[in-house]
């Protein structure tokens, strides 16, 4: 295991991109910038035209890369979900007592991000704060199930299935094991989204983390399964 995270690569689904973008200079900044360009604008103003401005280079080559840009956001929340899924690993495959290990999972799934300093060309801050904006508008397309049955959400797929292991590990008769998972990677990136732009529906806060919240909701629900 431990050799096995020590050569680990960020791999994104084939068929979200055109052209890898991390086998090139040119594709790097364009991820560094796209990341850093829906960050200021919006992923509704932000345009392929717009990036090219910002990375001195012609729209032309981002099509190389990227169909559109909505595969542009796929291909990044891919990433942050493959990022989130190594972290899951490396932090609870050591732990074998079940509740120490389900509340490391739901720490990794729900805490405020800090910077990975081994992907220079990505900010895992700025690129958490789009996931907490426009990750849902990955897949809330009319085309979510084409995209789905081609692979495109295997990384997020892969989260959730880990973190339900992780969940029945602690309760094994447990019945909706992939529901709570599910709805716990998407009601913390609500919960975040709330605390910093509509405070007035949410108790998270600077007193009262996200994680907090999730670890007493979760294990209050498994425990009283039991």
């Amino acid at each position: 295991m431990i050799n096995l995270l020590q050569s680990f690569k960020i791999e994104v689904p084939k068929g979200i991109f055109i052209k890898d973008p991390e086998t090139s200079d040119l594709g790097k900044r364009i991820i560094k910038h796209s990341i850093l360009l829906i960050d200021e604008l919006g992923f509704e103003q932000f345009t392929f035209k717009k990036l090219g401005q910002a990375i001195s280079s012609n729209e032309s080559s981002i099509y190389r890369y990227f169909e559109s840009k909505h595969h542009l956001l796929m291909y990044l929340t891919s990433w942050y979900w493959v990022w989130i899924e190594y972290q899951l690993v490396l932090e609870t495959f050591a732990l074998k007592n079940t509740e120490e290990k389900l509340k490391s999972a739901i720490k990794v799934l729900t805490r405020t991000t800090e910077e990975d300093s081994n992907f220079e060309h990505i900010n895992e801050v700025i690129l958490n704060k789009i996931i907490i904006s426009e990750n849902a508008k990955a897949y809330l397309t009319c085309d979510v199930d084409t995209e789905n049955e081609e692979g495109f959400f295997k990384p997020f797929k892969r989260v959730v299935t880990r973190f339900s292991e992780i969940i029945l590990e602690f309760s094994k008769t447990y019945k909706h094991p992939l529901s709570l998972a599910s709805s716990t990677i998407e009601g913390a990136l609500h919960q975040h989204f709330f605390q910093q732009h509509i405070k007035n529906i949410t108790n998270c806060n600077e007193y009262h983390s996200v994680t907090e919240f999730y670890t007493n909701l979760i294990l209050n629900t498994l425990k009283h399964e039991e």
